[in-house]
């Protein structure tokens, strides 16, 4: 059984290189995706990954137990992910998400729609986009979603509600949505 974050946290401080190593395994694909979802870009997201876990390792001595080892690690994703699309230039288009349907024509569609859909979260403000791709990439509670962008719940939820009325809102003006 693998020990706990608290746990690796702990040893990590004590001076123990592998137990950083599993927080990084354990962590590094949720990192990028988190990343690749705000940036759009593979070797960005990559780079922010590296950033992201180079400043938890300068700085897992602030880390607050009270919380949830996730939480606090996304939060750095997140503003890291953030500080770099300041910096950066817009953004071409991604190539289309893989599809779950099953025929050409629905396939076809689903391309479009995910394109759509992507293209659409890309154009929101990164407020809005955050909350949505925690609630609906990660699966976060509203509690955790709190957390991690250390905010009230009723402001997370209010954020989602209003970032999913513009993301519908955009995927319909480009004329794709399901029926």
């Amino acid at each position: 059984m693998s020990p706990d974050d608290d746990t690796l946290v702990r040893e990590c401080l004590g001076g123990n290189d592998r137990s950083f190593d599993i927080l990084l395994e354990r962590y590094e694909r949720k990192v990028f995706n988190g990343a690749l979802r705000m940036v759009n870009s593979r070797d960005d997201a990559s780079d922010i990954t590296q950033s992201v876990f180079l400043k938890v390792y300068e700085n897992l001595g602030r880390f607050d137990g009270r919380y949830k080892f996730f939480s606090w690690i996304y939060r750095i994703t997140v503003n890291e992910s953030i500080n770099f699309l300041k910096r950066r230039k817009p953004v071409d288009p991604v190539d289309g998400l893989p599809s779950k349907y099953r025929s050409p024509l629905e396939s076809l569609y689903g391309v479009e729609l995910c394109e759509a859909v992507q293209d659409a979260l890309m154009s929101l403000k990164p407020d809005h986009r955050t909350v949505i791709i925690l609630r609906h990439f990660h699966e976060c509670t509203y509690r955790e979603m709190s957390e991690i962008l250390e905010i009230r719940e009723e402001t997370v939820k209010s954020r989602l509600f209003s970032g999913r009325r513009l993301l519908r809102d955009l995927v319909i003006r480009k004329g794709i949505h399901s029926s």
